[in-house]
């Protein structure tokens, strides 16, 4: 018996993968005596994954012991009489070759194994009073009793002790032939066994029950494993971001090392991709609501336009590759400054002393230059009072005074008029003025749209002073965020945006007699809109005027869309110039633009004018201006003073202004510009254009929901453009550095409209909350395409701006009432729910103006060493209002500004703003409350507007959008940029694509908030990254169904058709017709 139940806790543990455990034993052995089959295969099969035929064997084999107990002899007490052998009865069990053997043989337990499992008996006695063992060490213990059994066994012994079948001995007795048989002696056994050797089996038995699946017991939390586990797993939850840190560094280190020949990729030991156990998973789904499903038609124009004519001609492929020596200028500009930070004195007293001197010198330079300004502006001033012009005066030398009459005809006998005339003959100025002197203002305001903030308020200070009034009175402008108008208020100059953001109090513009729609020809997004809208209004309201002015010869377009409508052109006064083409492609544009600037200034005298160089961007033209200077100095012998001015949109405004300052006598100017000095800005004396002939445009992707500047050739009306800037004063000259076939293949007769190019989903909503339901019935004057409609469309239905059937919801109507991007109104919205109204706003008002951060080229190092002492470490967003609550702080001080490279225009704006929303706010009665320093809180609630733009890190350094999947990268200027690891998941204010893919302004947030806000989106796993099999297990079991029917159903239509082949006679008949 004991041979067999040492055999049977092989096979049981063999069964399990566990070790030998005696006491699962001895319990399955109880349990196949006492219970029937089929209840001891279900009660064994609790104690782990038994296979049933198993367990039926080992019933069988039990029952067999059972029927056939085995026998042994043992020498009689007699001395005289010898024992004779006993025939025992044996059992052959289908077991291994060496198992069986080992059955066959006769064993005897010796004594030092009964002596080891007596120790380890004891001990287990002692571990009572204390921690438990688990079943794991007890497994052990019976190995090492098992393998001294095997070893020790005596193979000549031929007789054993017999048993009974509860295990209890059974005394031999001596039959009368002197053979011995079996008595059962079990009342003198438990005689013999003391009190407390049964307790120990009562305590052994109970210790089995109360075991768990892995040997663990109910009260087993006090065991020393366990408390380890627990130690270990809370070490992991504090280290983690620390172990984090270690591993990107490690990671980093070792690309270093493959990089540089070091060592090979293949010794890497991790990938960094390897995901921590405690990592929290999202599944990300893909929701398309009622109204989007395919069905519905949104827009004619079905395919995307593209920001190139043809892109595989020369142009696009010059413009894809950029400057060479852009890129070579920046190489060295980037090894120079690791050159300066390896041998940095910063911090020590040689630092101090020459950032005193660099400070000196500073100053002595700022001092020439304003010397050098102030004799420029005096000079300016005599040749002014020289010729002494009045406002008034001046008015009546512009081409508009001459043909007042005929236009104010031409407007009174039509509801719209579609004016012509170039850049400065008056139109902006003066129409407004025609019209107010003819009476229009006495049934209501004169309106005049512009396309830019800047432009509405430069304009409306000029008519102010050609009328003699105060801004704000007669005259006044509106922009966004920005009201300086009155009752008293005749003639109005506003942004398109703010004239649009009125038709939803005012649909009809009751309060407006006329409307100009300035510069239409720029064709911006308000534009187009407005226009469309207006198609609407003038049905509606038969004494309203619309005057759509344009400065190109594209007015055939607008008046078709209005019927037919009048054209009125404003004879010009512009010189004749001379345009000149390059005969080949230019491979570089800004080595050719310098170039050409420099064959101008050498081959034509100072007095003949100035010159204006078109460029792309910021970069451009830093190293245009850079190579002008260096050229001038190394290249020419004793060259003309040649004055080299940069401007473009994020230079303060006080440098801006220089280029409008008449240079000294026997100075040339040159003016290296992007194409806002196309319409925007007019400085006379210029007679020579070089157009490089690329401009950056802004192009959104809907696929990807990235706004990428691109840089694209321009089209032939923007050439034009720039051509007529050089022949304001004098007859001039313009070079184009592209070919003529260029011009006439490869380039657009106008720009792509911003309508076509851009995301929707401010305007659509702006649309549906006045009212437009339906946008295929809307006019637009060039259909956007569906992929954007569709993208924007699905936006404002993630946030809640939309309900499922397409109609705008109580939460959109709410995010319509701010001038902004939809996100940043459902955050402000959201934030007193959260009770931190008071933060959000100035978040929002620092996202709703430029750059705050001034980083001068030649101070780049100190700049950035100032805007790392406002990092947040977690986010971009709280770093700008750190920023803003620092500003404050210092009570506004320019000074302040100035220390810490800060825009200090850009930050009153930002208070401007700021109190522009609080005031929208009181209006639709939300609470201003703040949360104080709880930042969670508020990243938390700019999650809310923003999880549609959430990103997981994605190897080592980068991060990927969860839904688009677009690989994508921190800015360097991010607070999250310097830390020692990277969040796990962020989401980002805008995707912008200049020569990476960068997300602008980062916030660190926490998976669940994504899943809390996303759930359209997002569905959170367990955080212990434990995949639920069960869920698993029924989502497969419900696709197996859906096939399983798929395929039926499939079988059926085969069989349908087999009959339909066969005739219709039997088809009836098998279908029972």
């Amino acid at each position: 018996m004991e041979t067999y139940k040492t055999n049977l806790s092989l096979r049981l543990s063999d069964e399990l993968g566990k070790s030998a455990n005696e006491k699962i034993t001895n319990i399955v052995f109880k349990l196949a005596e006492t219970q029937p089959e089929s209840e001891f295969v279900s009660s064994c099969s609790a104690f782990g994954k038994f296979r049933p035929e198993f367990l039926t064997k080992i019933w069988s084999e039990i029952d067999e012991l059972k029927k056939k107990p085995a026998t042994v002899s043992v020498a009689p007490a007699a001395p005289a009489a010898a024992p004779q052998p006993v025939k025992r009865a044996r059992i052959e069990l289908e077991v291994d070759d060496d198992e069986k053997t080992s059955s066959n043989r006769t064993k005897k337990i010796s004594s030092a194994a009964q002596k080891k499992l007596d120790e380890i008996r004891a001990r287990r006695k002692q571990a009572k009073g204390g921690s438990k063992r688990s079943k794991l060490e007890d497994g052990d213990d019976e190995v090492v009793v098992e393998r001294e059994k095997r070893t020790e066994a005596k193979p000549e012994q031929t007789t054993e002790p017999m048993y009974n079948i509860d295990g209890s001995l059974r005394e031999a007795d001596t039959t009368k032939n002197g053979d011995t048989t079996g008595r059962d002696t079990r009342k003198g056994a438990d005689r013999r066994y003391t009190q407390s050797q049964t307790q120990e089996d009562i305590d052994l038995d109970r210790e089995w029950y109360m075991n768990d699946e892995m040997g663990h017991q109910e009260d087993d939390w006090n065991d020393q494993v366990a408390l380890e586990e627990r130690t270990e797993s809370k070490l992991k939850k504090v280290l983690s971001r620390k172990d984090k840190k270690k591993l990107e560094s490690d990671i980093w280190e070792q690309n270093q090392m493959a990089g540089g020949g070091v060592s090979s990729a293949d010794s890497q030991q991790y990938d960094a991709m390897d995901e921590d156990d405690n990592a929290v998973h999202i599944n990300v789904k893909n929701l398309i609501p009622p109204f989007l499903d395919g069905q519905q038609v949104f827009t004619r124009q079905k395919d995307p336009v593209s920001a190139v004519r043809d892109a595989q001609s020369d142009l696009a492929i010059l413009a894809r590759r950029g400057s060479q020596l852009v890129k070579d200028r920046r190489t060295l500009r980037e090894r120079a400054k690791q050159v300066k930070d390896a041998s940095s004195t910063e911090g020590t007293v040689l630092g101090l002393v020459e950032d005193k001197q660099a400070a000196d010198e500073a100053t002595e330079d700022t001092e020439v230059k304003e010397k050098a300004d102030t004799e420029i502006k005096k000079e300016a001033e005599e040749e002014e009072q020289t010729k002494p012009l009045t406002p008034k005066e001046a008015r009546t030398l512009l081409p508009a005074f001459a043909v007042r009459d005929p236009l104010l005809s031409v407007i009174q006998a039509n509801q719209v008029t579609i004016v012509i005339g170039e850049t400065g003959s008056g139109k902006t100025t003066q129409l407004t003025q025609y019209l107010y002197e003819a009476g229009y203002s006495d049934r209501g305001m004169i309106g005049c749209t512009q396309p830019r903030r800047v432009a509405a308020m430069s304009v409306a200070q000029r008519v102010s002073e050609e009328m003699e009034v105060r801004v704000g009175q007669e005259v006044g402008y509106a922009i966004r965020f920005e009201d300086h108008t009155s009752r008293a208020t005749k003639i109005k100059y506003l942004t398109d945006g703010i004239l649009l953001r009125e038709t939803l109090t005012d649909p009809n513009l009751d309060n407006y007699s006329c409307i100009i729609m300035d510069e239409a020809h720029e064709r911006a997004l308000n534009t187009d809109i407005l226009l469309g809208m207006f198609r609407t209004i003038l049905a509606k309201r038969r004494d309203l005027k619309l005057i759509v002015t344009s400065a190109t010869m594209n007015s055939k377009r607008f008046s078709d869309f209005f019927g037919g409508a009048p054209t009125f052109t404003i004879p010009g006064r512009t010189y004749p110039v001379s345009v000149h083409h390059e005969r080949a492609p230019v491979d570089d544009y800004v080595a050719a633009a310098v170039k050409k600037v420099l064959s101008i200034h050498v081959s034509s005298d100072v007095s003949t004018g100035d010159i204006l160089v078109f460029m792309t961007g910021q970069e451009d033209i830093t190293v245009t201006c850079e190579v002008l200077e260096e050229r001038l100095q190394k290249d020419l012998d004793n060259p003309a003073p040649l004055m080299i001015l940069p401007i473009f949109s994020q230079m303060p405004a006080d440098l801006q202004n220089k280029i409008f300052n008449k240079a000294p006598k026997g100075v040339r100017k040159c003016i290296v510009a992007t194409n806002i000095a196309e319409t925007s800005l007019t400085v006379d004396g210029i007679t020579f254009v070089v157009d490089a002939g690329y401009s950056k445009l802004k192009v959104y992707s809907p696929k990807t929901g990235m706004d990428s500047l691109q840089i694209t050739p321009i089209s032939v009306a923007q050439a034009v453009q720039r051509s007529g800037r050089a022949g304001r004063t004098s007859k001039g000259t313009a070079y184009r550095l592209f070919t003529e076939h260029a011009e006439q293949e490869e380039m657009y007769a106008t720009a792509i409209p911003e309508i076509q190019r851009t995301n929707l989903a401010n305007t659509l909503l702006l649309l549906k909350s006045v009212g437009v339901t339906d946008l295929m019935k809307f006019a637009f004057l060039d259909p956007p395409p569906k992929d954007t409609i569709m993208s924007s469309l699905y936006e404002l239905w993630s946030l809640g701006a939309l309900d499922n059937l397409g109609n705008i919801t109580q939460l959109g109507m709410k995010m319509s009432q701010f001038p902004m991007d939809p996100c940043l109104g459902k955050i402000l919205i959201k934030s007193v729910d959260y009770g931190c109204s008071k933060e959000m706003l100035s978040v929002a008002a620092m996202l709703c103006v430029p750059s705050v951060f001034y980083r001068p080229p030649e101070r780049q190092g100190q700049a950035d060493s100032a805007r790392e002492k406002f990092f947040v470490p977690e986010s971009d967003h709280l770093t700008l209002l750190h920023v803003y609550s620092q500003w404050l702080h210092n009570k506004k001080s320019p000074v302040w500004c100035a220390k810490h490279f800060l825009h200090a225009k850009a930050l009153e704006k930002a208070h401007e703003v700021r109190e522009q929303l609080e005031q929208i706010m009181a209006q639709n009665k939300m609470q201003v409350t703040s949360c104080g320093t709880d930042w969670d809180l508020l990243r938390k609630c700019i999650c809310a507007g923003y999880f549609h733009q959430a990103a997981r890190v994605h190897g080592l350094g980068s991060y990927r959008n969860l839904r688009t999947l677009v690989n994508t990268q921190l800015h360097p200027t991010s607070a999250l940029y310097g830390l020692g690891y990277l969040p796990a998941f962020v989401i980002y204010h805008e995707l912008i694509m200049t020569s990476k893919e960068y997300m602008s302004c980062v916030t660190s947030v926490d998976p669940a908030w994504l899943a809390e806000f996303g759930s359209c989106f997002y569905i959170l796993k367990d955080r212990t990254g434990k995949v639920d099999f069960s869920r698993k297990r029924d989502g497969l079991e419900r696709l197996l169904e859906l096939d399983s029917k798929r395929q039926v159903e499939k079988e059926e239509k085969k069989e349908v058709k087999k009959e339909v082949k066969k005739g219709p006679s039997m088809f009836r008949k098998r279908r029972g017709f």
